[in-house]
């Protein structure tokens, strides 16, 4: 194999594991649910109790400010859960808690965000350096291949169940799940998770 070849096809080997450190996260929407008897525009400037569920805390704070950034833009109000009381990092809110919180500071309805792991992937993969180059008389390169000391990294693919619930009745309004192949870029991969429930939100009318 001539050396050019040899550089292209050793690149090729390389991209699925650049790909996923570079946060090339795919998000789909997997299902979605509304009320037949949901009001349209229910939530367009409401009052709406925001919270999330994760596993981590940093998950979770991530997760709520991304969630009350989107309600806010919609002309909403959001009511953080901490705002009111929280039942403490890593545990999931009671649902009674959320409805009595809501319905204690005025909110229409509570909106939840279950952010859990879908997918996961090795972030490893080859190392490339080139040494050794020397031209001779034949023209020869030489290319030297190594591969990754260590154990090799692992990337989540998250996925965001998102759902709306009537603070007065208690009654689940609308839910939706996405999802994410695995990246780096955590930050962003619940950014566009949130996007996604979110739109699927505004086609059912909620907002």
């Amino acid at each position: 194999m001539r050396p050019l070849h040899r550089m292209r096809s050793l690149c090729a080997l390389m991209v699925p594991s650049l790909m996923l450190l570079h946060g090339c996260a795919s998000t789909n929407l997997d299902a979605s649910w509304v009320d037949p008897q949901l009001a349209p525009g229910l939530l367009r400037g409401a009052r709406v109790m925001v919270a999330c569920e994760a596993h981590e805390v940093v998950l979770k704070q991530v997760c709520q400010d991304q969630l009350a950034a989107e309600v806010t833009a919609r002309g909403g109000t959001p009511l953080p859960l901490g705002d009111t009381g929280s039942p403490g990092p890593g545990r999931a809110p009671v649902s009674e808690q959320l409805l009595a919180s809501a319905r204690a500071a005025g909110a229409k309805a509570v909106l939840v965000h279950a952010v859990t792991i879908a997918d996961v992937a090795s972030g490893g993969g080859m190392s490339l350096s080139i040494g050794g180059m020397s031209i001779g008389g034949s023209g020869g390169v030489g290319v030297g291949v190594s591969m990754p000391v260590g154990t090799p990294r692992t990337h989540n693919g998250y996925a965001i169940e998102s759902r709306i619930t009537d603070a007065q009745s208690g009654r689940v309004l609308f839910t939706a799940k996405a999802s994410a192949r695995p990246s780096a870029d955590t930050n962003a991969q619940l950014a566009e998770l949130t996007r996604a429930v979110f739109a699927a939100a505004e086609q059912a009318k909620a907002f």
